[in-house]
């Protein structure tokens, strides 16, 4: 059985001041023992003040502060460092937004027991997303299909952002060498997991989107993930992953 005090959630943060709160109490409710960093890139609506206060109150709650905004890819890149230094075994990435529902982490710590990464899949059972415009949805649905037909990658949702990982497959991953964010980032990390044979678990989510805040999808990070597609593909045939 999973120990969960040795889980942490990564949560990276830019206004989300309505949220945190909130997503906060939501996660300990479904799993007390776990712990939360919160990446927070020196939000002007005051996230940051606000989960500093948090953490006055509970000491399972944990801040990164970076000075700018710099990318999801890479605030993802800087807890991760966080969690390998402070020793944690299991490592999650989330949303803070509750398009990702916290009922669903008991779940990924039983998937974990036997897996190296688990995914939060929106496609393997159908198409479980919730409030998305059909030609997002569309989007979404193909550029999975377009990412599975390029590079090979035996997965139904590539591009999500709900994940756990056993801390050997982040340590087995050289971040220096992974300039992708968005959507390009977490289908690079699944990527390199499954070339380097780690067991890889896909288990069905209801993604339900935002309620409030703006979403940080942007023109820029999709082209970022059709070219990295082929990258990957030709990186995979003359053996460097």
């Amino acid at each position: 059985m999973v120990d969960a005090n040795k889980a942490l959630i990564i949560t990276p943060t830019y206004n989300e001041v309505d949220n945190v709160k909130k997503l906060a109490d939501s996660i300990f409710r479904y799993q007390p023992d776990i712990h939360i960093l919160f990446v927070d890139d020196s939000s002007p609506d005051g996230t940051g003040e606000l989960i500093k206060k948090m953490r006055q109150q509970n000491e399972h709650i944990h801040l990164l502060t970076r000075e700018q905004k710099d990318g999801l890819g890479r605030a993802y890149t800087a807890g991760f460092k966080f969690a390998l230094e402070n020793g944690y075994q299991y490592i999650f990435e989330m949303d803070a937004d509750f398009s990702h529902d916290p009922k669903e982490i008991p779940n990924f710590l039983k998937a974990i027991e036997d897996n190296d990464l688990v995914l939060g899949s929106r496609y393997i059972k159908g198409v479980n997303v919730v409030n998305w415009p059909l030609r997002r949805l569309l989007l979404s649905y193909f550029a999975n299909f377009y990412t599975k037909l390029v590079t090979g990658l035996p997965v139904c949702d590539a591009t999500g952002g709900y994940k756990c990982f056993r801390r050997k497959v982040l340590e087995s991953i050289d971040f220096n060498n992974i300039r992708s964010n968005g959507y390009a980032f977490q289908i690079e990390l699944s990527f390199k997991a499954w070339k380097k044979g780690f067991r890889i678990k896909e288990i069905p989510i209801i993604f339900v989107d935002r309620i409030y805040g703006q979403s940080k999808l942007s023109s820029k990070i999709m082209w970022e993930a059709t070219f990295l597609v082929w990258k990957l593909r030709f990186n995979s045939i003359i053996g460097k992953f």
